[in-house]
């Protein structure tokens, strides 16, 4: 990629833009670059592979990702990281992304965009919880592909959702001292989610493997966490299963209450979202034309759905290939599945009451629960008291904030990412060419 200079945007002009490299979107743009469109992936991370096929640079990959990667490698797609979008603008035929690359302008032109975002965890604020030790369950597994060291440590997983199970595995394994894993699920919802899965030997057979490497510790189903406790960091939890409560000491807390899907981006433009995703039809397309949507954006259901989705997108999108039957049955398949996960891992109502009126909500802009919860809105709250204005745009805070309180999502602006002045004050120049050639395209076809 050229340089850039001054304020200059560098542009790149595709035929399909995808937005983030998981599987997802690995997938989609494979498809459509075998297909002969020219395809641009932009990815924040730096390697391709998302969150859930994180690894570190020049180590090795995990096992399952390795095929798609090198299928990526090998399609034409050209895949830029360390690359955030912050805003889109549509215009006739085509889009214009403004993404900040690595603190440079990256403006891409392309007639279709393919949203992959992903999806974030969801945090439910109690007093103690931006102690210095308590993190996500996310990030801790992300700290561990990036190779720290829990050694020796008093940890503590609870949350919800199936990723406690592998990230307590690797805990376990990295040599940390799991004192419990606490599922806030009732047991007998986890029991017939486990039940249903008859149909997905291969599923529970890694579920089976990850639980035998923390046989010694205990995996507590309607339990969860209330409160952390220390001076200057993390000592110790206060655990509750409804029936008692009591404390455990411990170094880390890993907390999450499952997935929620990254959709700022499609709201910002003007997608339908539903239930908290995006709203696809059965080709992926959502409902502003020319943009399709894969992965736990459009709902959470794992990396095999996420795989098949952007196997259909990326077919969708090019005048050259089809949508197998195939693909669908599967996708069908895998919703039935993601669905029974949902259900059996719904969040309990006692969990709405635990931040007290002290506890911060927003560490950007360290408000407090007792500053907002009377707000009637999220624009009330955030016009009151700059809860979710922070460098993290509300990312953390407000999808908690929205579960305890009952909000409606506010509305989406640009930047919907954190970026530098001088990324969004960029402009072509006047001669400015394209700085990525590709070997062939059948995008005039769309023409």
């Amino acid at each position: 990629m050229a340089p850039l200079a001054g304020t200059d945007a560098t542009l790149i002009v595709a035929d399909v833009a995808v937005i983030g490299a998981g599987p997802a979107g690995i997938a989609a743009a494979t498809r459509a670059a075998e297909s002969g469109l020219r395809v641009v992936v932009l990815d924040r991370g730096l390697e391709t592979g998302g969150q859930i096929w994180r690894h570190m640079s020049g180590g090795p990959v995990p096992r399952i990702a390795q095929h798609w990667i090198a299928q990526l490698s090998r399609s034409g797609a050209q895949v830029i990281h360390g690359t955030s979008v912050v805003d889109v603008q549509h215009e006739d035929a085509e889009f214009e992304i403004l993404a900040d690359s690595s603190g440079s302008a990256l403006r891409v032109r392309a007639g279709r965009i393919i949203l992959a975002t992903g999806a974030r965890e969801l945090f439910i604020p109690f007093d103690g919880w931006t102690l210095p030790g308590v993190m996500g369950i996310g990030g801790a597994q992300a700290l561990l592909k990036s190779g720290a060291s829990f050694a020796g440590k008093r940890v503590i997983i609870a949350g919800s959702g199936p990723l406690m199970l592998p990230v307590a595995a690797s805990l376990a394994n990295s040599g940390a001292k799991l004192i419990l894993v606490a599922e806030q699920a009732r047991r007998s919802a986890v029991m017939r989610f486990a039940a249903g899965l008859w149909r997905a030997p291969a599923l529970v057979a890694q579920a089976a493997r990850y639980r035998a490497r923390f046989l010694s510790t205990s995996y507590s189903t309607g339990t969860w966490v209330t409160a952390a406790h220390g001076a200057d960091r993390l000592e110790s939890v206060t655990v509750t299963n409804g029936r008692r409560t009591w404390r455990e000491a411990v170094d880390v807390l890993c907390t999450g209450y499952g997935l929620i899907p990254n959709v700022e981006l499609a709201r910002l433009l003007g997608c339908e979202t539903r239930d908290g995703a995006i709203a696809v039809d059965a080709q992926q397309r959502t409902t502003v034309a020319n943009v399709l949507a894969v992965g736990e954006a459009t709902g959470i259901g794992g990396a095999p759905l996420s795989l098949i989705e952007g196997e259909i997108a990326g077919s969708a999108v090019s005048p050259r290939a089809r949508v197998s039957d195939a693909l669908l049955r599967k996708r069908a398949a895998l919703e039935i599945a993601a669905r029974r996960m949902l259900d059996a891992f719904a969040l309990r109502q006692e969990l709405r009451s635990l931040p007290s009126a002290e506890t911060i909500v927003c560490r950007c802009e360290d408000v407090s629960y007792g500053a907002v919860k009377d707000s009637v809105c999220a624009r009330q709250a955030k016009l009151y008291t700059r809860v979710g204005m922070g460098p993290c745009q509300g990312r953390t805070c407000m999808p908690g904030l929205d579960f305890l309180l009952a909000w409606q999502p506010d509305t989406v602006r640009p930047p919907i990412e954190p970026a530098l002045v001088s990324v969004l004050s960029s402009e072509l120049a006047d001669d400015a060419a394209a700085s990525i050639l590709f070997n062939s395209s059948v995008g005039d076809a769309y023409q």
